[in-house]
C-alpha cells in the first residue's frame, strides 16, 4: 500500500518506491496537490507526478531513471541538414525563428493535444496550471520553434540549480521537436548542465543518446546539481 499525501505530508523516502513485482514500479505515493511549493520539492527529492484525468496524483520515483546526459547527445545527419536551414533562415528571411520562454502555456497545450489512436494525455489543466506558476517564478522554461509566426515545435521542462528535468515536446512540422531541444541542450550545455532528466525509458529518447542510470546514481548528481547556481538568463544560444 503506498501512503497517502495530506497538504503538509513530506514525500517518503524513494527507497520505499514500489518495485516490478508490485506491479506499478517507480510509484512512490499518491495525493497531495501541484502547488509550486510541492512540485519543487519533489523534484529536488527525485520525485515526479505522472497521472492520468480522474486519478489521484500519483508520486514516480523509477529506477532506473532514464537520463540524457548533455555531452551525449546524438544530431542526426538529416537534423544537422534542418538546423543549418533553420539557422540560414533565422539571419536572412527570418521565416524561422528560435524562441526561449515566448510561449510557455502553449508549448505545453501543444504537448497536451491528443497524439495517434489513443487521444490521451496526462498533461492535463491541472498540469498546465500548474507548470505556468512555476514558469512565472522563474522555475520552468520552454524552447519554441516558430515558422512564419505561427509555433510549430517545443519542449518544455524544470530547472533548479544546474539539473534540469524534460517533461516534454511537439512538433507539427518535421524535425520541430528534435530542433527546440538541439537548441535547448545547447544551452545548457554552455551553463554547465550535465544531465537532463528523462525521467522513462523509451526508445525516441534513446534514438537521441539518453540512457538509463540507477536511482542512486541518478540522485547523487541530482544532490550536486540542484546545489549549484542557478542559470540567471535564457537566451537561445548559435549553434553555428
Amino acid at each position: 500500500m503506498i501512503p497517502w499525501l495530506g497538504s503538509d505530508t513530506p514525500f517518503p523516502d524513494v527507497s520505499k518506491a514500489l518495485t516490478e513485482k508490485d506491479g506499478a514500479p517507480g510509484l512512490l505515493a499518491a495525493g497531495g496537490d501541484l502547488s509550486p511549493q510541492r512540485l519543487l520539492d519533489a523534484y529536488c527529492h527525485g520525485v515526479f507526478p505522472w497521472y492520468s484525468a480522474g486519478q489521484p496524483i500519483l508520486w514516480w520515483s523509477t529506477d532506473p531513471r532514464m537520463v540524457l546526459m548533455t555531452d551525449h547527445f546524438v544530431v542526426s545527419h538529416s537534423l544537422k541538414k534542418t538546423l543549418k536551414k533553420v539557422h540560414n533562415s533565422m539571419h536572412t528571411d527570418g521565416r524561422w525563428q528560435v524562441r526561449f520562454d515566448s510561449a510557455f502555456e502553449e508549448v505545453m497545450r501543444a504537448c497536451a493535444a491528443p497524439r495517434g489512436e489513443s487521444g490521451g494525455t496526462w498533461i492535463s489543466e491541472e498540469i498546465v496550471q500548474s507548470y505556468t506558476a512555476l514558469h512565472r517564478l522563474g522555475y520552468a522554461h520552454s524552447s519554441e520553434i516558430w515558422l512564419d509566426g505561427v509555433l510549430v515545435g517545443g519542449a518544455y521542462g524544470i530547472a533548479i540549480g544546474k539539473m534540469f528535468y524534460g517533461e516534454s515536446m511537439f512538433a507539427r512540422v518535421s524535425d520541430a521537436s528534435k530542433v527546440a531541444l538541439t537548441y535547448l541542450v545547447s544551452f545548457l550545455k554552455k551553463h554547465e548542465v550535465k544531465m537532463i532528466d528523462c525521467q522513462q525509458e523509451t526508445s525516441h529518447l534513446a534514438s537521441l543518446g539518453a540512457s538509463p542510470v540507477s536511482r542512486a546514481e541518478f540522485l547523487a548528481h541530482l544532490r550536486m546539481a540542484i546545489s549549484q547556481h542557478p542559470i540567471e538568463q535564457w537566451k537561445v544560444p548559435n549553434l553555428f
